[in-house]
């Protein structure tokens, strides 16, 4: 059943259905991180889940269906990849049997390069063939940009090297690749695919500093970007 008939279902009869969950699996922007900063030789991060897109699409979807409050599961962990997500999908996720899983991996997955899509799509497919076997809806978002200059992170012996690091991922090819691989993956599975990653390619091939469009300067979007993200999931939803 799509998510949007149980929202429907539950506007309809408040009292016999139950709240619709939304479960969320990826890396730090899933979870709400937001700057990073070095203090005293670590890295530090700025947690912020309440501006997270998790908690942006709960309003958009209280304000469309407001008579079907939605509960929102968020299972995004700060270094996540697709493979210790596909864990984490057994472990936390489906003892919750939420009626739609949205999906969101790649950026430190790339941190492997071309090598490392093979375990990256593998992993993938293992996420949606267990939650669609479990009766699970599952969409795919793919992420934002990396960095694609060094001008905008933060100091440090730590942080600095992360820089030129991200924009030669980005602007050398591998983390197309990677995206590109999350989208035939899908293709193949049949799972929807929330295309955020070109959007943001669209801005920055017309001109916008999508860097400056990042709270860290390296991956992290800003608390305002997390808007578009949760727009295009509404979008997604609704189309699907």
């Amino acid at each position: 059943m799509r998510f949007t008939e149980i929202l429907n279902q539950k506007t309809k009869d408040n009292d016999h259905n139950r709240t619709p969950l939304i479960a969320l699996l990826g890396d730090s922007v899933t979870q709400g991180v937001f700057e990073v900063y070095q203090k005293n030789n670590e890295m530090k991060c700025v947690f912020d889940s309440t501006e997270a897109y998790s908690e942006k699409l709960k309003g958009l979807l209280a304000m469309l269906w407001p008579q079907a409050p939605v509960a929102i599961f968020n299972a995004g962990v700060n270094g996540g990849q697709a493979p210790l997500g596909f864990e984490r999908l057994k472990q936390d996720v489906l003892p919750m049997s939420p009626d739609l899983l949205i999906v969101c991996f790649g950026l430190n997955d790339s941190y492997y390069g071309y090598e490392g899509i093979e375990k990256y799509t593998t992993a993938l497919r293992n996420i949606f063939t267990t939650a669609k076997q479990a009766g699970i809806e599952v969409i795919f978002m793919t992420p934002n940009m990396l960095n694609t200059h060094c001008d905008l992170v933060g100091p440090g012996d730590i942080l600095e090297p992360h820089g030129p690091m991200f924009v030669e991922r980005q602007l050398g090819g591998v983390f197309d690749a990677y995206i590109d691989a999350a989208r035939q993956v899908c293709r193949e599975e049949d799972v929807i695919l929330c295309d955020c990653y070109a959007i943001w390619k669209n801005m920055y091939e017309k001109g916008v500093d999508t860097t400056a469009l990042l709270s860290n300067g390296l991956n992290h979007p800003t608390r305002k970007m997390h808007e578009l993200f949760a727009w295009q999931l509404v979008h997604t939803i609704l189309n699907n």
